[in-house]
C-alpha cells in the first residue's frame, strides 16, 4: 500500500475527504472497520479518523507505527489514550466546536417537550383522546438552571437561554474566567448549584472525576423535584440511582440522550429490566444519543476536524 494513507471509520461530510486528498493523503473510507479489524490494517495508516465505536487503547496505539494523526468525530477523547498517544508524538484532534449547536439546540427541545408533556400529548391525541388539563405543562420562564460544565456545548446551550428569563448557574472545575458574552451566568460551587437548580444539565467529558458523579448521594442533595438532562456522556449519571430518583420523587424529570448502555442487543438481565422501569416513565424524554447528530453537525464536524488536523500536521 501506498504511503499516506488515512482511514476513516465511521460517517463524514465529503468535506473532510476531499481536504485529506488535497493535503496528498490516499483515504481508505470503511465504515465496516470494527476494533478487531483495525487491530490487522492499523499499520498501514499515517492517519485514522474515528468515532465511539473505536477504542484507541494503547495496545492499538502501538500497532499503528507509523501514525502521525488520530481524528476524532465530535467531542469524546475517553475513547483515546491522549497521554500515550502525544507522548509518542501522535497528534490527537477532535472536534467539539462543530456540533455544540446542534447539541444545544436538541437539549432546549427535549426540556421543552418535558416541561409540557408534549411526548405524551401527542401519543394521546394519537388515540383519539384530548386530555387538555391533564398535559397543563410548566413554562421554562422563570427557573433557575444550573450548568455542570461550561466548556463548548455548554456555553452553547446557555447563550441560546440568554433570552428566556431563567436565573443560570454554572459551576466548572477547570474554567476560570468568563466571557463578557456570559455576564448573565453566576458563577458558584457545585454545592450551591445542586441545592438550587429547578433543572440539572451536564456537560462534561467522562473522566475518571466525573463517572457515575450523579450518583444516589447526589440526588439526595438536589433540590426536591429536579429535572436531570444529559447530553453529555451516559455514565456520568448511575441509571439505577436516577430509576430510583424518579420513583421516589426526588427526581421530578429526565432529560437523556446518553445512557450507561448505549447498545440494546448486548444488555444483560439487569440492565434490561432496569431499562425497562425507566422506558416506561412519563416523566422521562429520551433519545438515542442524537443530540449532536444533524446534517449541519456532520459538516460542522468534519470541517472543524480537517483545520484541526492541517494545523498539527502543516501548522
Amino acid at each position: 500500500m501506498a504511503s499516506k494513507q488515512v482511514l476513516i471509520t465511521d460517517k463524514v461530510h465529503p468535506i473532510l475527504i476531499d481536504g485529506l486528498k488535497s493535503m496528498g493523503y490516499h483515504v481508505n473510507y470503511d465504515t465496516s472497520v470494527d476494533n478487531e479489524k483495525l487491530e490487522k490494517i492499523i499499520d498501514q495508516y499515517e492517519g485514522i479518523v474515528i468515532n465511539s465505536k473505536i477504542i484507541m487503547n494503547k495496545m492499538r496505539i502501538d500497532m499503528g507505527q507509523g501514525l502521525k494523526f488520530i481524528g476524532r468525530l465530535g467531542s469524546g477523547l475517553e475513547i483515546i489514550d491522549v497521554a500515550y498517544a502525544e507522548g509518542k508524538g501522535i497528534a490527537v484532534c477532535n472536534s467539539p466546536e462543530g456540533n455544540r449547536n446542534a447539541v444545544a439546540e436538541h437539549e432546549l427541545g427535549m426540556l421543552l417537550a418535558l416541561l409540557n408533556n408534549i411526548v405524551r400529548a401527542d401519543r394521546e391525541v394519537r388515540n383519539f383522546s384530548w386530555n387538555r388539563e391533564k398535559n397543563r405543562g410548566r413554562e421554562l420562564s422563570g427557573q433557575t438552571i444550573g450548568i455542570i460544565g461550561l466548556g463548548h456545548t455548554g456555553t452553547s446551550f446557555v447563550e441560546k437561554l440568554s433570552s428566556w428569563n431563567v436565573k443560570i448557574l454554572a459551576y466548572d472545575k477547570y474554567r476560570k474566567d468568563y466571557p463578557s458574552t456570559l455576564d448573565f451566568v453566576e458563577k458558584t460551587n457545585l454545592d450551591t448549584l445542586i441545592k438550587n437548580a429547578d433543572i440539572l444539565s451536564l456537560h462534561l467529558p467522562l473522566t475518571d472525576e466525573t463517572r457515575y458523579l450523579v450518583e444516589r448521594s447526589f440526588l439526595e442533595q438536589c433540590k426536591p423535584g429536579v429535572i436531570i438532562s444529559n447530553t453529555s456522556r451516559g455514565q456520568v449519571v448511575d441509571t439505577e440511582s436516577l430509576v430510583w430518583a424518579l420513583q421516589s420523587g426526588r427526581v421530578g424529570g429526565a432529560c437523556l440522550d446518553v445512557f450507561e448502555n448505549e447498545k440494546p442487543d448486548t444488555l444483560t438481565q439487569a440492565e434490561k429490566a432496569l431499562y425497562t422501569q425507566l422506558y416506561e416513565m412519563e416523566n422521562v424524554v429520551l433519545s438515542p444519543h442524537i443530540a449532536g447528530w444533524t446534517r449541519e453537525s456532520l459538516e460542522g464536524i468534519a470541517s472543524v476536524l480537517l483545520e484541526k488536523i492541517k494545523g498539527r500536521i502543516i501548522g
